[in-house]
């Protein structure tokens, strides 16, 4: 069997074998073929799509292509939750810690932002003193004694993903379903949980910008995840605008806070608690995910989600008593307000302009060595729908300097669009895809 004979294969449309299909993985994490003939079969399966079957063996081969994390250690049934991605975000540093006090044993590996969506890690690391890098003995140790752990991925998960992922970044193949499920659903399998929600975004800051697509990547992932024997539901939910109205490394971080201190509400938190919901169903703690959203809501009102954030942040070695002063994370020099400056109503954004607009402040990256800023960002007024005057604020920039929070507000300015049609309000929810 040769590399040239498996492209050969898939250009003519034909179905790669289990055999065909692990030659190629382990090419990958082993670069052992060059990256030109890696490339061409990321373009075939680009063109010629593949079969469920295809696609479930392809994501297995790249989760077996390094370590399986084992978390047979950890007593109940660990459940993730996995976001396609978008701006304003954060709804892992809401949930997981309601999960965890309504009993759920979260062990979460996360990751780090790059473009225009935001990274739960960098999110973490806003807070002062707080460490996300632990061996898997640690891992494991944390959720055993608090029931909650968010850190970054330790070991060799699923090393054929890290070529591919990069060659299709450079190749025009990133749209391919196939390879996106293999990619997501290989590191999920790998993380060694026991089973998985899905949260697929749809609207302009999404991976997929369509409803169709966004329910068809929804329903690939759940059909390879029950092909490979764990329960999963998929959500897919609304990205048209920010999930969450701050937009920044340390402000979503307090947005997150305030939420669990029921001083705030909103889509963020009723995305989280959806959820939620869902997680608790599949770890068996309630029998529907209505049951689940109304226990997250008591850990809300008596406090035991935020104490469990507590508990995680000190951990970590970070500073707990952020959540009881937010002004203890990182503030930005300059905190100023921008109005709206016409009447109308707020009918549409640019989601990913608005994601480039923060990293472009400094609270992104644009390649995985750039340096963050994690006080800067800011904080939207207004939500699609909104009846807004001239003078209504719509944006609180907080910018490094006076420069920075000209260019960001610009740039917001023109990532949203205010008319003299009402505008109706998105629903959350698209769609809930079980198996």
């Amino acid at each position: 069997m040769t590399m040239l004979e498996i492209i050969e294969k898939k250009k003519l449309h034909g179905e790669l074998s289990r055999e065909e299909i692990h030659f190629f993985a382990q090419a990958a994490a082993e670069k052992s073929v060059p990256d030109y003939q890696l490339a061409a079969l990321l373009m075939a399966i680009r063109l010629n799509g593949m079969t469920d079957r295809e696609t479930t063996d392809l994501t297995l081969e790249m989760r077996d292509s390094g370590d399986v994390a084992d978390l047979s250690a950890i007593p109940g049934i660990k459940v993730d939750k996995h976001s396609t991605g978008g701006v304003g975000d954060t709804t892992t540093l809401v949930l997981t810690p309601l999960a965890a006090a309504c009993g759920v044993p979260v062990a979460k590996i996360s990751g780090r932002g790059l473009g225009h969506t935001g990274g739960t890690l960098d999110k973490l690391e806003s807070i002062p003193g707080m460490k996300v890098a632990m061996s898997t003995d640690q891992f494991i140790r944390q959720v055993n004694e608090i029931g909650l752990v968010v850190a970054a991925q330790s070991g060799y998960l699923a090393p054929a993903d890290k070529t591919l992922y990069a060659l299709r970044d450079v190749t025009s193949t990133v749209d391919s379903l196939p390879l996106i499920i293999s990619s997501i659903m290989s590191k999920k399998l790998a993380s060694g949980v026991d089973a998985i929600v899905l949260d697929v975004k749809t609207g302009s800051g999404a991976i997929m910008h369509t409803l169709e697509d966004s329910k068809a990547l929804a329903e690939g992932m759940v059909r390879v995840g029950r092909l490979a024997g764990k329960p999963m539901v998929a959500l897919v939910t609304d990205m048209s605008q920010p999930l969450g109205t701050h937009v920044g490394n340390a402000l979503e971080v307090k947005e997150a806070i305030d939420l669990l201190a029921g001083r705030a509400g909103g889509d963020l938190l009723e995305v989280s608690l959806g959820i939620g919901g869902w997680m608790l169903k599949l770890a068996g703690i309630t029998e529907t995910a209505e049951e689940g959203e109304a226990r997250m809501r008591e850990a809300i009102a008596s406090g035991a989600g935020l104490q469990k954030l507590k508990d995680m942040i000190a951990a970590q070695g970070g500073n707990p008593a952020v959540c009881d002063d937010v002004k203890l994370l990182p503030q930005a020099a300059v905190i100023r307000t921008s109005v709206c400056g016409k009447a109308g109503y707020v009918q549409k954004m640019d989601t990913e302009a608005l994601g480039l607009a923060s990293q472009a402040m400094g609270a992104g990256r644009e390649t995985m060595e750039d340096q963050l800023d994690y006080s800067v960002g800011y904080v939207l007024k207004v939500r699609l729908g909104d009846k807004v005057e001239a003078d209504t604020p719509l944006v609180e920039l907080h910018a490094k300097n006076e420069a920075d929070a000209a260019r960001a507000e610009a740039a917001i300015k023109a990532a949203i669009r205010i008319g003299p049609e009402p505008a109706e309000k998105p629903p959350l929810f698209y769609a809930i895809i079980t198996e």
